[in-house]
């Protein structure tokens, strides 16, 4: 099971290193949320996630891509942002 941890409006992720497994959601002005991380695949070539537009649409369409894609690469952390760093 993938942890979600919802930051503060002025928080940021903490850094994971460059070789450590991370995906992050963050809010934009116009309503919609855009994922992106880093993993590895089981030979260690990294894979990146960034979200699709169909998956910008919501939190929840969002949440449930990311989880996705962690499971998938063994991300154990979603970092969720809610508010847009514009705003």
């Amino acid at each position: 099971m993938v942890a979600i941890i919802y930051l503060s409006p002025d928080e940021k992720m903490p850094d994971q290193g460059d070789d450590q497994r991370w995906l992050t959601i963050d809010a934009s002005n116009d309503g919609r949320f855009f994922g992106s991380g880093g993993s590895f695949k089981a030979n260690g070539e990294w894979v990146g996630y960034g979200s699709l537009a169909e998956n910008d649409v919501s939190l929840k369409v969002a949440l449930a891509a990311a989880q996705q894609w962690a499971a998938e690469y063994d991300v154990p952390t979603i970092w969720v942002q809610l508010k847009s760093y514009g705003s």
